[in-house]
């Protein structure tokens, strides 16, 4: 497989070559760069499979190099420094990314995850969205889930609830058939809970929107729009009603 870099730091390029090497041996660093004109040119001559891109570069940022490069079939890493409308954009994307100063765990992780699981075609339908959030910073009206089949570009507000098994999420959507991913709820959790999602029992993540009434019989459990009957655990029952009251207020 061969791989570029993309970093305008020369100290963390350097960090992401020796990573490279020491971990993943069967892989040739087919070129570097570090401005937009420099990566363009690089990545057209070197014809890549993989590049570890850095979102933010001196002279301008990485889609600028990804649209003169269209259409490409190498697979992408980005890179960033803890950015909060970055982090927030490749997370609803459901983009696999490298946070700086970089972990080792993390830099191998990801670039295992990009080989294993992202194709090309897909790549470019979640970059599309990542470039519209990042550049917006506006709130994402839609989550893209990741499944070992295809991506699903999801309304936020169509999502009834999720249900964790272990590491896995299934979810439940208005007009669709339920979509598993291999994510952990608490993640998609921290995603939505700006959606007026709750966690009303420690399986399950709720949209608010969908609810139709509390039942306070048996321990108490939600009953949602289309009669989905939800846990209510003792624990987490004042903090839903909580909320429940704040919203009507």
């Amino acid at each position: 497989m061969k791989v570029a870099i993309i970093e305008d730091e020369i100290p963390l390029r350097e960090t992401n070559r020796q990573l490279l090497q020491n971990n993943f041996p069967q892989m040739e660093i087919v070129g570097e760069a570090g401005t937009v004109a420099e990566s363009i040119a690089m990545l057209k001559n070197a014809n890549p499979d993989l590049v570890l891109m850095d979102i933010e570069l001196a002279d301008g940022n990485c889609f600028q190099v990804l649209q003169a490069c269209k259409p490409y079939t190498f697979r992408v890493v980005f890179i960033t420094a803890y950015n909060q409308y970055a982090i927030k954009a490749i997370k609803f994307s459901a983009i696999d990314y490298i946070l700086k100063p970089v972990n080792e765990y993390e830099f191998c992780n990801a670039i295992n995850n990009v080989i294993d699981k992202t194709r090309a075609d897909e790549l470019l339908v979640q970059t599309a969205h990542f470039e519209k959030q990042y550049t917006s910073k506006d709130s994402p009206e839609k989550i893209v889930l990741r499944t070992a089949e295809t991506l699903h570009i999801v309304n936020i507000a169509e999502i009834n609830h999720c249900k964790s098994d272990n590491s896995y999420t299934t979810f439940f959507i208005r007009g669709q058939k339920p979509v598993i991913v291999s994510k952990s709820i608490k993640e998609y959790e921290e995603l939505l809970s700006a959606y007026n999602f709750i966690r009303p029992h420690q399986s399950y993540l709720v949209n608010m929107d969908a609810i139709a009434c509390i039942d306070k019989t048996d321990g108490g459990f939600i009953i949602l729009n289309n009669k989905t009957e939800i846990p209510l655990s003792k624990r987490r029952k004042q903090a839903v009603m909580d909320k429940l009251e704040s919203l009507i207020k």
